[in-house]
């Protein structure tokens, strides 16, 4: 949780710096990674203006187990207004995601080993856009609920930074 604090204040202290900068505050579609807790590649399409999909795969591994993810999220954006940032939303979701579990013999089970998880999730963030570059920066919080394998219950540790290109305006 404090490593989360930490990104977010790192993204903050980004977005005053480069206020100078003209942004505009909504895009059509961007492709690119979520940096943290899963590393994932995204895509994100916006609905209209203030509603958008987004989908992405992503991974993460220990000695001797990894799991792999597929979400997709329904994310509402909405402005928030602190003088000199232009382009800056906060948002919110919900989402789902699978979980593929792999467990190599030398970790908790006598075999390799395998299972599916299936997570419930919601979303707070920030997005900002940038006027003059194809670029958008994203932080997120994004605490998922387990229903079943091997991480059942709740996970609160979970979010991540979001860096993506802009394809469309």
């Amino acid at each position: 949780m404090r490593k989360l604090v930490l990104q977010f204040a790192l993204l903050l202290g980004m977005m005053m710096a480069v206020s100078g900068l003209n942004a505009q505050d909504y895009y059509k579609s961007a492709v690119g990674g979520r940096l943290g807790y899963p590393l994932s590649l995204s895509f994100k399409y916006f609905l209209n203006e203030s509603h958008a999909v987004e989908a992405y795969v992503g991974t993460r591994g220990w000695s001797g187990y990894r799991w792999t993810n597929v979400s997709a999220a329904y994310l509402v954006h909405k402005p928030l207004e602190l003088d000199g940032v232009e382009g800056l939303r906060w948002y919110f979701g919900g989402g789902a995601s699978v979980y593929f579990w792999s467990f190599d013999d030398s970790f908790l089970f006598d075999d390799d080993y395998n299972t599916t998880t299936i997570g419930a999730q919601a979303y707070l963030g920030l997005d900002y856009t940038f006027e003059d570059i194809p670029l958008n920066l994203t932080i997120d919080w994004v605490p998922t609920f387990f229903f079943n394998g091997f991480d059942n219950g709740f996970g609160g540790g979970y979010g991540t930074v979001g860096v993506r290109y802009i394809l469309a305006r």
